[in-house]
């Protein structure tokens, strides 16, 4: 057969440990003989961002802005332990969190249904997609530690000279302490992803904070998505028969759990991370959950949710054999392929990308899978190691060509 054409390169960045080793065996089983596959290649594994000071996550970002489309590997955001074990020059920071602070962008989370994966919530009859803010809060903190008495405070000072304090505690002893910061125009771009993205999926939106206890910090995103929708989508909204909804955290948690689902649940930065691994695990797991970061501009870049599975790297490097779960990982190819296919108006990739996915689902809820899926899936199981997996959706693949 004549392999798929592409007119634009994927931006491609590789990652580390045992998903570097899925990400090559998807490319050289599912894609390569089926795709001219055009890439522009970023090596993001730990050992290459230490070498180059981590500048090459930057430039990985940028080539997004660039050609549009990234798709991208698990990879490790080292701690202590990692620092000492890859002998790096410190301790560098999330490449995700860079990407995403670069990119502005919105993250939706959305779980991979399979009929024979039933979800561990029973009222959940659809996906429930977590639409999670990709700036600020947490992940762009700065934080104290202080060993003595001492007042602390929060200070502005403005460009004209003007200083705002106020106190945040008076220390009778050691104690911590942190201050988070986020944008107006990065929480615009957040209301505006979330609601462009109810419109196209069809799909309800719900939005949560805690503004009842932070007056100023969460309540400025819940007034800044209830102005945005009032002013330009709420006649969209309505046209599409479809609803947006603000209310508490812990009252969109208990709505969540009683819900059949089928909504988008937009959610800041620290609360969807949290979230999207508890809709993930309750729909099955983070290797059955998608994940793309669309950006203000319309870039997107998409990835699995989940990391790079450690211990089955260890195995594999003592020669042991491994049957991690790659679906995740396939769909980040697949949904990049699908995206880029649509945007350069190649219908032959479009149709390549969905039919991989529907191999792929039905090789599962056939019976065939790897020990991961296996621990998660119902009725009469074939248990097979990842290459072989990959490669039992590839007959199936060829035979749907033929």
């Amino acid at each position: 057969m004549n392999k798929i054409q592409m007119n634009v390169p994927l931006v491609e960045m590789d990652g580390d440990e045992m998903t570097r080793i899925i990400w090559q065996q998807i490319k050289d089983i599912l894609l390569v003989p089926y795709i001219d596959l055009k890439t522009v290649y970023f090596d993001l594994g730990l050992k290459k961002r230490d070498e180059t000071d981590d500048r090459i996550t930057v430039e990985a970002a940028e080539a997004t802005k660039k050609y549009g489309i990234a798709v991208k590997c698990a990879t490790i955001t080292p701690n202590a332990q990692r620092v000492e074990e890859y002998n790096l020059k410190q301790m560098w920071k999330s490449p995700n969190g860079t990407i995403r602070a670069i990119l502005d962008g919105t993250v939706f989370r959305a779980p991979i249904i399979i009929n024979n994966i039933k979800p561990f919530v029973k009222t959940w009859e659809k996906p429930i997609t977590i639409a999670r803010h990709a700036y600020g809060d947490i992940y762009k903190d700065v934080e104290l530690k202080v060993d003595k008495k001492g007042t602390a405070e929060l200070v502005f000072t403005g460009e004209d000279g003007q200083v705002i304090k106020e106190v945040i505690h008076n220390f009778a002893g050691p104690g911590i302490l942190m201050g988070m910061h986020n944008l107006d125009s990065s929480i615009e771009s957040f209301a505006r992803a979330c609601f462009n993205y109810a419109l196209d999926q069809n799909q309800d939106l719900w939005f949560s904070t805690k503004d009842t206890i932070s007056k100023k910090y969460d309540h400025t995103f819940k007034d800044i998505f209830q102005e945005i929708y009032d002013k330009e989508y709420q006649d969209k909204f309505t046209a599409k028969g479809i609803e947006y909804f603000y209310t508490l955290i812990d009252d969109a948690v208990a709505r969540v759990i009683r819900s059949s689902g089928g909504f988008i649940w937009a959610c800041k930065n620290y609360d969807g991370d949290v979230m999207s691994d508890m809709v993930a695990t309750a729909f099955g797991s983070l290797a059955m959950m998608t994940s793309v970061l669309v950006s203000p501009e319309g870039h997107y870049e998409y990835e699995a949710a989940h990391g790079t599975v450690t211990r089955h790297y260890y195995q594999h490097l003592k020669g042991e054999e491994t049957s991690t779960n790659p679906v995740a990982t396939l769909f980040a190819w697949t949904g990049a392929l699908r995206k880029r296919g649509e945007l350069d108006q190649l219908d032959d990739l479009v149709q390549f990308a969905n039919l991989l996915e529907k191999v792929t689902r039905d090789t599962i809820e056939q019976g065939i899978m790897t020990k991961d899926l296996a621990i998660l899936a119902e009725g009469e199981k074939v248990i097979v190691n990842t290459r072989q997996f990959l490669e039992e959706i590839n007959a199936r693949l060829i035979q749907r060509i033929k």
